[in-house]
């Protein structure tokens, strides 16, 4: 019971640290998620281990479902945010940071564990497939600030910033038939007697179905939200804020079910309703209670993985993880970005 006493306290401080800061650090060097970041570590670290405050390694379900839960909530407040049609030329650096900018930086990140860290082929891949892609959850300073009441998303003329929305938003679906590659690598051996099922089913078929399904779902929502009339008022007035939460976690398990990629079904479910009516001020409502909880559950999982860093991750850290991270960090994915 005291460990669960702990854990109201310590989460209510940091939320409501959480909750001031990103207004404190605007234009600063910091920002909120390493400051919270930070104080898990020191939260861990003043912790006696036998507390059992949060154990990843014992119980890396929960860390799972908290980090699934914030990444689709951030998936579908990236989508919201976009206002551009979804067309191949308005979306031409969306496509070439995804064709050649995140294979190139899978490729490159493996070929470092691999040579670095001593993994395996399989494991060097699955770590490739891991860090490539860019995060939305805390890219959130670089991306276009989405719909506002009263408002136009000016901001979408910045092409840089639309870029690393709209691929933030594509890219964590987009590296899960890489992580499968590296599974089916590990568990059936020789590649030439999968491959071409996976470029079939996990690459091709996965990313069509999540994409189609979200998009349908968000579409035949968005218009019924904004169509359908109960009185004088439109059905989504009775919707907000659950629309958004229903929508997104419909979208989710519906993409799951009939084989597609959930995370792509979500933020595809996000274009479909935009793209329903997009000047409607709900939009704006959506979008600010869809950043609202993602701040709070980001600000969860960062807690967490402050925390477990030190009882967990720092007795395993050596310097040629320090080493490889910043070559992740400072090199290869600047240069996959550029060569895109």
């Amino acid at each position: 019971m005291a460990n669960v006493d702990l854990i109201y306290a310590v989460v209510g401080a940091t939320l409501l640290i959480g909750s001031i800061l990103p207004g404190l650090l605007t234009q600063k060097l910091l920002s909120a998620p390493m400051v919270v970041v930070g104080v898990g570590m020191l939260i861990g670290w003043l912790i006696p281990a036998e507390s059992e405050l949060v154990n990843v390694i014992e119980r890396p379900e929960i860390a799972e479902r908290m980090a699934e839960i914030t990444v689709i909530v951030a998936l579908y407040g990236v989508g919201l945010a976009l206002d551009r049609p979804l067309t191949f030329r308005g979306w031409s650096t969306t496509w070439r940071l995804l064709a050649v900018g995140m294979p190139l930086a899978i490729v490159s990140v493996a070929l470092l564990g691999w040579w670095a860290l001593g993994l395996t082929p399989a494991v060097a891949i699955l770590f490739g497939a891991i860090l490539a892609p860019t995060d939305p959850v805390l890219a959130a300073d670089v991306q276009v600030e989405g719909p506002s009441l009263g408002e136009s998303a000016d901001d979408e003329t910045d092409e840089a910033r639309f870029a690393l929305t709209s691929e933030a938003g594509l890219n964590d679906a987009l590296a899960f038939p890489f992580i499968y590659f590296a599974i089916y690598l590990a568990a059936r051996g020789a590649p030439e007697e999968w491959v071409w099922n996976w470029v079939a089913w996990d690459l091709v078929g996965k990313t069509v179905i999540g994409a189609v399904t979200g998009w349908v779902l968000g579409r035949l929502g968005g218009e019924a939200l904004y169509r359908l009339r109960v009185g004088d008022h439109q059905l989504i007035r009775y919707a907000e804020p659950a629309g958004a939460v229903a929508t997104l976690l419909m979208s989710y398990g519906v993409g799951e079910l009939v084989g597609g990629w959930g995370f792509l079904a979500v933020f595809f479910a996000a274009l479909g309703i935009r793209s329903a009516e997009r000047g409607n001020e709900h939009h704006a409502r959506f979008h600010e209670f869809i950043q609202r909880t993602e701040h709070l559950l980001t600000l969860l999982v960062l807690l967490v993985i402050g925390i477990s860093f030190i009882s967990d991750a720092v007795p395993r850290l050596q310097w040629s993880h320090v080493g490889v991270a910043a070559v992740v960090l400072l090199v290869i994915r600047p240069l996959a970005a550029g060569i895109s």
